[in-house]
C-alpha cells in the first residue's frame, strides 16, 4: 500500500520545472560598465571613450581574463567617466568643487594604476594589448580632467562675449536647461549644448550668431521642441542652441502686395516664437484659413515651421508652410 504522504511529495517533485543550469560564468555579460542607465550598450560605451581600437582590445582581453579584476577596474574607470558625461547637475557640481574633482581624477588614475600593477610578463602579447589598452584610457581620463578646464574658460568667454547682446539671465549655463535642451520629440539624446540662448527680440540674434561662431559653437535654433526631425537636436558638445519662444511678436492680417501677384493677399507678421494655433485663429478671425496644421498646432511655433515645412491635413488644399511663405 502506498504512502499517500509519499505520493503526494512525489506527485509535488513531479510538477515542480526543474531548476534552470546555473549561469556560465565563461559568457560575457551584456552589460558590464556601472552607473550606466542611458540607453548606451558597453560597445557604444567604449567606442565614445576609447574608440574602435580600445572596443577590438577589450573583445581581444575578454576570453584571457582570469580573475576578471582588472576588467572590473577598467569598467569602473569607463562607468565614472560615463556617468558624468552623461549628467549635467554632476558636471555642474564638479565645476563647482575644484576639490571633489581633483578627488574623482585622483580615484580614475589610481584604479589605473592598479590594473598596470596586475600586469603579468608571461604572456608577451597579451600584455602588449594591456599596455595598449591602458593608454587609450589614461588619454580618456586625461581628455575627461581637460573637460572641466575647457568647459570653465568657455563659459567665461561665453559671458564676456555673448553678454554684450542680451541680457545676462538669457544665458544658460545650467544644468535644467541643457537638459531641457538636449532633445526634441524624437527623444534623440546624443549630446548635451553648451548653452542654451533665450533671445528677447530679434534684433538680438545677428549679433549673438556671430558671438557663437567666434566662440567656435554649432548654433541650433530651436522653438517648441515638438519636431520628429532631429533638427533641434545637438550632435556636438559645443553648440549653443537659440531658443526663440520668446520672439511672439503677431500683427494682424493685411492685405499687401507680393511680387507676381496680381491682387493683394492676406499676410501677417508672426515672430518665430509664435504658436502655431494663435495664427491659426488670427486668420479665422477674419473668415480665413492658415493652411500650415500640424498635430503639434497647439505648442509648435512658426520658425520650426518653416524650418521642416510643416503641412497637415489642410495643406491638401492650401499647400505647406514654405509655399504659405
Amino acid at each position: 500500500m502506498l504512502d499517500p504522504t509519499d505520493a503526494a511529495t512525489r506527485l509535488a517533485s513531479e510538477s515542480v520545472p526543474p531548476a534552470p543550469a546555473a549561469p556560465d560564468d565563461a559568457a560575457p555579460r551584456l552589460r558590464e560598465i556601472p552607473y550606466n542607465y542611458t540607453s548606451f550598450s558597453d560597445r557604444e560605451i567604449v567606442l565614445r571613450l576609447l574608440g574602435q581600437e580600445g572596443w577590438r582590445l577589450v573583445e581581444e582581453l575578454r576570453g584571457e581574463r582570469r580573475t576578471g579584476r582588472s576588467a572590473r577596474m577598467l569598467y569602473e574607470v569607463l562607468g565614472d567617466v560615463w556617468v558624468v558625461e552623461r549628467n549635467p547637475y554632476l558636471q555642474d557640481d564638479l565645476l563647482d568643487s575644484g576639490k571633489r574633482r581633483r578627488l574623482l581624477i585622483e580615484a580614475l588614475q589610481h584604479r589605473l594604476g592598479e590594473i598596470d600593477r596586475r600586469r603579468g610578463p608571461e604572456h608577451l602579447d597579451r600584455d602588449q594589448r594591456v599596455v595598449r589598452l591602458l593608454a587609450l584610457a589614461r588619454e580618456a581620463v586625461d581628455r575627461f580632467a581637460d573637460f572641466f578646464e575647457r568647459t570653465a574658460k568657455l563659459r567665461r568667454d561665453a559671458r564676456r562675449l555673448l553678454g554684450r547682446h542680451t541680457r545676462a539671465d538669457n544665458i544658460r549655463f545650467d544644468a535644467f536647461a541643457r537638459v531641457s535642451h538636449v532633445t526634441d520629440a524624437t527623444d534623440w539624446r546624443v549630446e548635451y549644448p553648451a548653452v542654451v540662448l533665450s533671445p528677447d527680440d530679434e534684433a538680438e540674434i545677428p549679433a549673438l550668431v556671430r558671438a557663437c561662431v567666434e566662440l567656435g559653437l554649432t548654433i541650433i535654433p530651436r522653438g517648441g521642441g515638438t519636431g520628429y526631425t532631429g533638427g533641434a537636436v545637438p550632435l556636438t558638445p559645443y553648440s549653443a542652441v537659440i531658443n526663440t519662444e520668446k520672439l511672439e511678436r503677431l500683427g494682424a492680417v493685411e492685405r499687401a502686395p507680393l511680387p507676381g501677384v496680381a491682387e493683394p493677399v492676406p499676410t501677417i507678421f508672426s515672430g518665430a516664437g509664435v504658436v502655431t494655433k494663435r495664427v491659426a485663429e488670427a486668420a479665422e478671425r477674419e473668415g480665413l484659413v492658415f493652411a500650415v496644421d500640424p498635430t503639434s498646432a497647439d505648442s509648435s511655433c512658426i520658425g520650426g515651421n518653416v524650418a521642416v515645412n510643416a503641412g497637415g491635413k489642410k495643406a491638401v488644399l492650401w499647400g505647406t508652410a514654405l509655399d504659405n511663405l
